[in-house]
C-alpha cells in the first residue's frame, strides 16, 4: 500500500506552497486514531488537494448560500414565538405553548432524519430539498384555519428546517481549505441576520392596527372580546412574506451554486474518479492546480469503515453511530459535544421563557412601551448577535485561544451577564443587557456550531451533527413544558441558566481535540 509521501509530511511538515496555501501542512484531526488506515491515507491526499486549490469564488457562494440555512433556522424558530400571541387571540387555544413544542418536535425529527440520510444517500439531496419544504409549509401555515392545523404546519416546516444547520456546516467544511476552516464560525452570523429579519418583519406587520386585534383576554385570562380572521391578518402576512423569502433562498441555492456531492462523501463511497474529476474541474475553472490522481487514491487501499454492506439495512445505520465512538478519545469527544448542545439547548430558551415573569415579579418598571418600541427593541437585540460569531471567528483562529478557549470565554461572559440580569429594573437596562447576552451567547454558540463538524469523522459527520442538534431540540421541548407548569416568580431559573453556562465553559475546556492548526478528517 502506498501512503502519502513520508512520515514527516504526515505529521505536519509542508511539502510545497501553491496559491498561498501549504500543501500537506498540518495534521488531520483524526489521523492518529487509526480506525481505518486506508481512509486516513486517502483523507490526507484529499485534504492536500483542497489546500492546493485553495479558497475560490465557489467558497464565497457556499458561504452565502449555506448561510441561508442558518438564516432560515433562526427565522423559523422566532416566527412561531412571534405569531403565537396574535394567533392565540384569534383561536383561543387550550394549550398556548403548542407552537413552541411543535416547531421543536419537527426540528428534532428533521435533525435526525436529514442527518442520517446525509451520511447514507449524500449531502446534495438534503441540502437542496430542505429549504423547499420550509418555504412551502411556512406559506401554508399562514393560511391555517385553526390552532391545531397551525401547530401541524409549524411542525412540518420545522422538519424541513431541521436539516439545514446540519447540512450547511457539513457541506461547507468538506470543501474548505485548512487555512480557512475558521470561516465556518462566521456562518453563525447569518443566524443573527435571520433573527433580525424576523424582528423587522414583525415590526412592520404586527404594529398596524388594521391588521391586528386588541387583546381579547382580561387580566385573569378569561376571553372577554372577539378577534375575527378579518381583523387579525398581520401574523398571516408575516408567514406569507417569510415563506416567500425562504422560497427565494431555495431557488438561489439551485440556480447559483449547482452543488455537486462533496469530495469527502464521495471518498467514503469509493467514487474516486468522480472525486478527482470534481477537483480537476474546480481547479480549471478558477485557474488553480490540482495534482491529485485516481492512481494515488487507489494505491492507499480500500476504505472499509464508511458504509455497511447495504445502505438499506440496520447495519448501515449502526455503522454511522458506531463510527462516532470508534476510539475512546473519539467517543469522549462525541459525548462532550452532544452534552454541550444539550446544555445550550436548555439554557438559552429557558432564560427567555422565564424572563417576563421574573422581571414582573421583581417590580421592574418598564412603563408601557408601544408595540412599535417593543418590536424595535426586539430587532436591535437580534442585530447585536450578528457580530458575536465574527469576533469568535477571529478568536478561534489564534493559537493562544483556539476553538476550545474561544468557547470558554463566550460561555463565561454569557454567565456573567445572566447573573447581572437579575438586577435589571427598567427598559434601558433590559435592552442593554439583552444586547450583551445576545452578543456573547453567539460567541459561544457560533464557535460550537463550527467545532462540532470539525471534530467528527467525515463518513459519519452528518449523523453526529444531527444527533447534536437533536439534543438541542429536545431541551427546547422541555423548556416549553417548564414554562407551562413551573413557578416563574423566583430568580432561580435565571441563576440556573447562568450556572449552565459555567458548566459549558468547563466542558469546552475538557474537549480532547483542538482543531486549530489541523485539518478536518
Amino acid at each position: 500500500m502506498n501512503y502519502p509521501k513520508n512520515e514527516k509530511t504526515a505529521i505536519g511538515e509542508p511539502d510545497s506552497v501553491q496559491n498561498g496555501y501549504s500543501v500537506g501542512e498540518g495534521e488531520d484531526i483524526l489521523a492518529l486514531q487509526d480506525t481505518d488506515p486506508a481512509l486516513n491515507a486517502k483523507m490526507f491526499l484529499v485534504n492536500n488537494a483542497i489546500d492546493e486549490i485553495g479558497w475560490t469564488n465557489y467558497h464565497w457562494k457556499l458561504f452565502v448560500l449555506n448561510g441561508f440555512g442558518y438564516c432560515v433556522d433562526s427565522l423559523l424558530l422566532l416566527l412561531q414565538s412571534i405569531i403565537a400571541i396574535p394567533a392565540r387571540y384569534e383561536f383561543n387555544p387550550s394549550y398556548p405553548h403548542a407552537l413552541t413544542i411543535a416547531v421543536y418536535v419537527g426540528m428534532l425529527i428533521g435533525a435526525l432524519f436529514w442527518g442520517v440520510s446525509g451520511d447514507i444517500i449524500g449531502r446534495r439531496f438534503a441540502f437542496n430539498v430542505s429549504l423547499f419544504l420550509c418555504s412551502a409549509f411556512t406559506i401554508v401555515a399562514g393560511a391555517a384555519p385553526n390552532w391545531v392545523s397551525l401547530a401541524v404546519f409549524i411542525a412540518l416546516l420545522g422538519f424541513g428546517g431541521g436539516g439545514n444547520l446540519i447540512l450547511d456546516t457539513t457541506v461547507f467544511i468538506e470543501y474548505l481549505p485548512s487555512k480557512k476552516q475558521w470561516v465556518l464560525t462566521w456562518l453563525a452570523a447569518w443566524w443573527g441576520l435571520g433573527q433580525s429579519i424576523a424582528g423587522f418583519l414583525a415590526w412592520g406587520y404586527l404594529t398596524q392596527a388594521r391588521w391586528n386585534c386588541p387583546d381579547p383576554f382580561d387580566k385573569n385570562g378569561a376571553l372577554v372580546g372577539v378577534c375575527p380572521y378579518s381583523s387579525n391578518k398581520g401574523w398571516r402576512y408575516l408567514m406569507y412574506t417569510s415563506g416567500a423569502l425562504v422560497f427565494f433562498m431555495s431557488i438561489a441555492r439551485i440556480t447559483i451554486i449547482r452543488l455537486k456531492e462533496t469530495p469527502k462523501f464521495l471518498l467514503g463511497e469509493g467514487k474516486e474518479e468522480q472525486l478527482v474529476q470534481g477537483f480537476q474541474d474546480m481547479a480549471k475553472k478558477y485557474g488553480r492546480t490540482c495534482s491529485l490522481t485516481v492512481e494515488q487514491l487507489e494505491a492507499c487501499g480500500v476504505i472499509r469503515s464508511a458504509h455497511g454492506k447495504s445502505k438499506l439495512s440496520l447495519g448501515e445505520l449502526t455503522i454511522h453511530f458506531r463510527g462516532l465512538f470508534a476510539t475512546k478519545k473519539m467517543g469522549f469527544s462525541t459525548s462532550l459535544v452532544w452534552f454541550s448542545w444539550t446544555l445550550i439547548g436548555l439554557a438559552y430558551p429557558l432564560f427567555y421563557v422565564f424572563l417576563g415573569s421574573y422581571l414582573a415579579s421583581r417590580g421592574a418598571d418598564f412603563g408601557s412601551p408601544s408595540p412599535s418600541i417593543t418590536w424595535r427593541n426586539y430587532a436591535l437585540v437580534n442585530i447585536s448577535s450578528i457580530p458575536g460569531p465574527m469576533l469568535a471567528g477571529w478568536m478561534c483562529n489564534t493559537k493562544i485561544l483556539g476553538r476550545k478557549y474561544t468557547m470558554v470565554i463566550g460561555a463565561l461572559c454569557s454567565m456573567a451577564f445572566f447573573f447581572a440580569y437579575t438586577q435589571v429594573r427598567n427598559e434601558s437596562q433590559n435592552l442593554g443587557f439583552s444586547c450583551a447576552i445576545a452578543f456573547f451567547t453567539d460567541v459561544y454558540y457560533g464557535c460550537l456550531y463550527a467545532y462540532t463538524p470539525e471534530v467528527l469523522p467525515s463518513a459519519h459527520r452528518a449523523t453526529g451533527n444531527g444527533v447534536a442538534v437533536a439534543c438541542n431540540r429536545v431541551m427546547g421541548i422541555i423548556s416549553a413544558i417548564i414554562a407551562t407548569y413551573a413557578n416563574t416568580d423566583t430568580a432561580v431559573p435565571i441563576y440556573v441558566c447562568a450556572a449552565l453556562f459555567l458548566v459549558m465553559a468547563i466542558v469546552s475546556a475538557s474537549f480532547p481535540f483542538e482543531p486549530y492548526g489541523k485539518r478536518s478528517s
